[in-house]
């Protein structure tokens, strides 16, 4: 007897899951895609500020793998979930080996892992040390232009730390239509600022390079700053140094006594997220028992539910939520899909019936 099947059995068979195939994206293909797309990035990730900010999204606590024999050192895993145009979850996974530098390597290496929504199974593991970076100067690139509406727009740029985050973070700054009549440099390692101003100068940067001897000089002749360091700790403790109202990105998030958050209007990517960890706006809470100097979140501000004042210094600090890095590892992996470069491992996952 021949089988029939309802037209609800035809449709339940069309929706059966399947499993995806699974590819690795290495960091080349990364970079290719998103080499001079900094608009586009930028806008992928106010997308996922958006989804974030309206309950799109899970981004629990990230999970700090803390190494006693190598104190210095941590491993971050993110995980995330991002609905919307994305409907991707997935994982960061990133390391912060800050005693690569004295080796002549990068401090933090990472990779991303998206999975399949209808199945949970993988479907690619991408370099990730260039996705976080783009993702990290595409969310100090936003902030830098939503906070500085409505007061004169930054023409002097001031870096505080001279790694890689700050590179990505001027070349999307200047991706975006930034323009600088001076840039100054401060790092405690002078060959690494001495190395920074020769990037800038060789990459064509416009505006005047100069290398400071401190904190205070950059912090006071510029009204962009930018903190790009590895301190664990504060440093700067001044609040008058900020007297001229500069807009601060904390990027960092380590860099500010409370005395200078204080005095400023306080903007943050997410305040559970931001107030954990030792962070600079977590030491304030805890000194004063209340969240009350955080003005709300870059979401608020560009959705008009906070607007910010021009009269004082305004200071974001961007924990990193890991549903950025999934918009932006998404969009990779759509970019090199579409190109028909995907490299696809061929029997990745074995065992694909349940009973063998």
């Amino acid at each position: 007897m021949t089988p029939t099947h309802t037209a609800a059995d035809v449709l339940a068979l069309e929706d059966t899951p399947t499993v995806p195939p699974f590819a690795v994206v290495p960091g080349a293909q990364v970079k290719r895609v998103l080499q001079g797309r900094e608009k586009s990035v930028v806008d992928v990730v106010e997308a996922a500020y958006r989804l974030h900010g309206a309950g799109r999204s899970v981004n629990p606590p990230s999970s700090f793998l803390r190494l006693p024999d190598r104190p210095t050192a941590r491993i971050i895993a993110l995980p995330a979930s991002l609905g919307g145009e994305y409907d991707v979850d997935g994982l960061k996974w990133i390391s912060s080996f800050p005693t690569n530098v004295a080796a002549d390597i990068p401090r933090a290496s990472a990779v991303l892992i998206l999975n399949d929504h209808a199945t949970g199974y993988p479907v690619a593991c991408l370099e990730s040390s260039i996705i976080s970076a783009a993702r990290t100067a595409a969310s100090a690139a936003s902030a830098a232009d939503r906070l500085s509406r409505g007061r004169p727009r930054p023409t002097r740029l001031g870096f505080v730390g001279a790694g890689l985050i700050a590179r990505y973070i001027h070349t999307y700054l200047e991706g975006t239509g930034w323009f600088f009549d001076t840039i100054g440099v401060h790092d405690v390692s002078a060959e690494s600022a001495a190395g920074f101003r020769m990037y800038l100068e060789q990459s064509g940067a416009l505006g005047r390079v100069t290398v400071r001897a401190s904190a205070e000089e950059v912090i006071r002749d510029s009204d962009l700053i930018v903190f790009a360091t590895v301190a664990d700790r504060p440093h700067v403790d001044d609040p008058s140094w900020f007297g001229h109202n500069p807009v601060v990105l904390h990027v960092s998030l380590r860099d500010l006594a409370p005395e200078v958050l204080l005095s400023a209007t306080n903007i943050v990517d997410d305040v559970d997220h931001c107030l954990r960890a030792a962070t600079s706006p977590h030491l304030t809470e805890r000194l004063t028992g209340s969240r009350d100097f955080v003005h709300g979140t870059l979401d608020d501000v560009m959705t008009g539910r906070v607007t910010v004042p021009a009269g004082r210094p305004v200071v974001f600090s961007p924990f990193g939520l890991g549903v950025l890095d999934l918009a932006v590892g998404k969009y990779v992996y759509d970019e090199v899909a579409r190109s028909g470069e995907l490299h696809v491992i061929d029997d990745f996952f074995h065992e694909l019936r349940r009973h063998g």
